[in-house]
């Protein structure tokens, strides 16, 4: 066996409360104002944390959306600028973190994130911008936060529905970290585990969603799907879920939970270990069945077309998923992919989507 394996940097801080080390920890930074970014629905606790920040918190940008729009990542650059910031607090969900790093890429500041969903992309140096219906993504490690609060107690506003797709989306880092060009030993070892502790703790918040035992299971099984997400590369999954959100303006969970099976089928013959992983860290005997199982427990959503998917659209996503080349475990087939939308769309059963 050969590989290479780069270890990211960044501090992590876990656990409940952790939230009140937000000063301390933007004193470790050496940072002395602070603009804190939050969406719209997260301007309360975005005050919060301006509040422990107090006078260094230079002001709040509240406007954080998915798939960060270019003009919005421009508006947060020149707030950050006009108000002299040297380091942006991001305290939300994957759409806020996302803004962050956007204003990293085009401004040079540093980050700090304050997670309160399953999203992991607190953990990569990948960023993304959508301009013109079309979302561009890369990597660069001026995006990386320096830190990461995670606080348990902050995903207890995240509803039961909302939980489960995330919970779902950093399964999806996971499943595809382990069939990358660039797996290795130990991130595959997290991306197992990180799939255990979702499949594991997912149906226990969706029915007691005040379980914060359940609740730390499942953001410790999100840092490590956002460690291996930053660590190796992605395949059809991300493809196609990049392609669908910028393209159509999908939100961004629900899309990668109802997509992952039908990659993970679409790929099983050529990944049979990661297929076998993925079923050991579930308890199931098949790992694609084994989401499928998943994903009925947690009532999350099956069909593309039930969250905002035109059917018009499907030649187009498969057009565009085709245009340029990437790695993937199996051959990328425009007529396959076109078969593995439509089931997405109709919400069928995944398939052998390639003999």
């Amino acid at each position: 066996m050969r590989f290479t394996y780069t270890a990211l940097p960044g501090r992590v801080v876990f656990g409940l409360g952790v939230l009140a080390s937000l000063p301390d920890e933007v004193t470790l930074l050496g940072a002395k104002r602070a603009l804190v970014l939050c969406t719209p629905g997260h301007k309360a606790l975005g005050q919060r944390a301006a509040d422990l920040l107090g006078e260094r918190a230079v002001g709040i940008f509240a406007r954080a959306v998915m798939h960060v729009p270019s003009e919005t990542a421009n508006a947060a650059v020149e707030l950050a600028s006009s108000s002299g910031a040297d380091l942006c607090v991001a305290i939300g969900g994957g759409s806020t973190t996302g803004l962050a790093k956007a204003v990293a890429l085009l401004s040079g500041l540093p980050i700090l994130t304050v997670p309160t969903t399953y999203a992991g992309s607190e953990m990569t140096p990948t960023w993304g911008l959508t301009e013109g219906g079309v979302k561009r993504t890369g990597r660069d490690q001026r995006v990386l936060p320096r830190t990461t609060l995670y606080d348990p107690e902050l995903t207890l506003s995240l509803p039961p529905a909302l939980s489960a797709t995330s919970g779902m989306n950093a399964i999806a880092h996971c499943v595809e970290s382990l069939y990358s060009d660039k797996a290795n030993p130990l991130i595959s070892l997290m991306a197992e585990e990180g799939i255990r502790a979702l499949g594991r703790s997912l149906p226990r918040i969706v029915r007691q969603p005040n379980d914060l035992e359940a609740r730390s299971d499942a953001l410790q099984g999100a840092w490590l799907a956002g460690i291996t997400l930053g660590s190796v590369g992605m395949a059809l999954h991300h493809k196609l879920c990049h392609t669908l959100g910028g393209t159509f303006n999908l939100p961004h969970a629900q899309t990668h939970t109802i997509i992952l099976p039908h990659a993970m089928a679409y790929n099983a013959q050529a990944a049979p270990e990661a297929m076998s992983r993925v079923a050991r860290a579930l308890g199931a005997t098949d790992g694609v069945r084994g989401i499928v199982d998943l994903i009925a427990a947690i009532g999350a959503p099956t069909a593309l077309k039930d969250i905002g998917m035109p059917e018009a659209g499907i030649e187009q996503a498969a057009e565009l998923a085709t245009t340029n080349p990437y790695y993937n475990p199996a051959p990328v087939e425009k007529s396959a992919l076109r078969r593995l939308l439509r089931n997405a769309y109709d919400g069928r059963e995944p398939e052998a989507y390639r003999s």
